[in-house]
């Protein structure tokens, strides 16, 4: 339908008319109030959500999380804010939003009886020069009828290594334990280059941050001063329970170690809360690849450590918590000794498919798929466990995973080469001569397994009465006298126990 421009004109006109009479009825039904119409009685006054706006610590030169309170009027009475301002405006790096307007100083903001405004506050911290945090604080300050009132803002400002913009380590380089590094996009270390990680040192990963190793990294952690390598979300999550994101997988990339990369370390480093742990491409089985021992690596949202025709070597280690599955190998060369390989994470287990540990000698990835010799795949005094049932009528279910043909299954010396040792296995009972001494079905007791009661803390050191107690071969055990907080494994009562933690009674447990 066309109209000509008198029509349309005559059309608006009409659609005007009806909107100002609407207003004017709704007015009359007392729908509106005055906007002069406000309380002048000094007694009321303004109530807050929060009397202190706090935030977690801030790096410095990056800014803050948008942080939010609410401003109540809970009076019969519309009041009318005089002023609202920053005590410290472009002094501490604080920066507010009123009920949608930005600035630092707002006049005459009404909120009607029984009503209420949102404030919404950002910061920014400036450079201390110091290794510890410094606090950094400021207020918002409201005036009603001649009385003023406030609401403390609070932060902690760190001093950060800012590597950003994807930096390439093209030469041997030393990351020491001043302060922390904050990693935005990708770290990445060249092919024939080293990088070597002090004790102490702590790596804030961004969000979708990756460490690529093509050259050689040395994590030299230690158990007073471990590595840590996490993401750099400090706040926590707004659930009906306070979840630290530090406790949330997915928080960054991952580490991934290319084909050229070779003679790796990590010693006492904690990895966690990224969407992949460790993986390692293909690589030729008669070189190391890495070495791991006394550290942690957990909490991921895709699978924990893959590796692909590689040659590792893991002790007193834990690989916990995965989406896709904790362990997988395929082909290559393997040792793990006293490791605790386990999936219970409600976090990241909710839709896990997937085995905690698959040992398989063929690769699939899109229409590219290969064949790798799985050479070795030795366990030692391990606990291989998880939340999947082990199946008593299914041989190989449970936690455990043979990606090959079935009449492989039972392992052979030259393409799938395997052999678990007086570990504790999560799947049916098996009277394979490639496991030996092992325990089967029942899973251990842990200090902690991730309720809510525990905040979702998983704490995977044996609690008393568990399986595994005293069931480690203590020939290999000689080998590995200390578990992964040191605890001497040959001095205790029971014998040494499997997994990466030696136990220790819990007389609290018992009263």
């Amino acid at each position: 339908m066309n109209f000509t421009d008198y029509e349309k004109v005559t059309i608006l006109k009409k659609w005007m008319f009806l909107c100002v009479s609407a207003c004017c009825l709704f007015c009359a039904l007392g729908g509106c109030e005055s906007i002069n119409d406000y309380s002048t009685n000094p007694n009321h006054r303004l109530t807050f959500s929060v009397d202190t706006l706090s935030f977690d610590t801030i790096f410095s030169t990056v800014g803050s999380t948008t942080k939010q309170f609410m401003v109540y009027n809970p009076n019969d009475e519309a009041l009318r804010i005089e002023m609202v301002l920053l005590a410290n405006p472009g002094k501490n790096g604080f920066r507010i939003n009123v009920d949608g307007r930005k600035g630092d100083t707002f006049r005459d903001i009404d909120v009607w009886k029984n009503d209420s405004l949102y404030v919404s506050v950002e910061v920014t911290v400036d450079p201390n020069g110091t290794v510890q945090p410094l606090v950094v604080e400021d207020s918002i300050l409201f005036y009603v009828n001649g009385i003023r009132q406030s609401v403390l803002l609070q932060a902690y400002g760190q001093d950060v290594h800012l590597l950003k913009g994807g930096v390439t380590i093209t030469r041997d380089t030393t990351f020491v334990a001043d302060i922390p590094y904050l990693i935005y996009d990708s770290l990445k270390i060249a092919e024939g280059a080293t990088a070597t990680i002090e004790k102490g040192v702590t790596m804030y990963m961004h969000n979708g941050a990756n460490l690529i190793v093509d050259g050689t990294i040395k994590v030299k952690g230690t158990q007073e001063s471990p590595v840590t390598i996490r993401g750099d979300r400090l706040d926590d999550i707004k659930t009906s329970v306070l979840l630290p994101y530090d406790r949330t997988p997915g928080q960054w990339g991952g580490i991934c170690f290319g084909s050229s990369s070779f003679e790796n370390e990590f010693y006492h480093v904690i990895v966690r809360n990224g969407v992949t742990g460790l993986v390692c491409r293909e690589s030729q089985p008669d070189r190391m690849k890495i070495h791991i021992r006394h550290s942690q690596i957990t909490n991921m949202s895709k699978y924990l450590l893959l590796a692909i025709n590689c040659h590792i070597e893991a002790s007193d280690s834990e690989f916990s918590n995965a989406t896709d599955s904790t362990v997988a190998l395929v082909g290559g060369k393997y040792q793990f000794t006293h490791c605790t390989i386990a999936s219970y994470n409600i976090l990241t287990n909710r839709n896990r498919v997937t085995p905690c540990l698959v040992l398989s000698n063929r690769w699939v990835e899109g229409t590219y798929k290969t064949s790798y010799a799985l050479q070795q795949a030795y366990f030692d005094n391990c606990i291989i466990d998880g939340g999947h049932s082990a199946d008593s009528t299914n041989l190989y279910s449970g936690e455990l995973w043979f990606d090959v043909e079935d009449e492989n299954m039972s392992g052979n010396s030259g393409t799938f080469n395997y052999r678990f040792n007086s570990c504790f296995v999560k799947t049916a009972r098996l009277s394979n001569e490639r496991f030996v001494n092992n325990l089967f079905i029942h899973s251990p007791s842990y200090l902690k397994t991730g309720t809510k009661e525990d905040e979702y803390v998983y704490d995977f050191r044996l609690a008393n009465k568990s399986v595994g107690i005293g069931n480690a071969d203590r020939s290999i055990s000689e080998k590995y006298p200390v578990d992964r907080y040191g605890v001497d494994r040959l001095s205790a009562a029971e014998g040494p126990s499997i997994g990466a933690y030696e136990y220790v009674y819990q007389k609290e447990a018992e009263d």
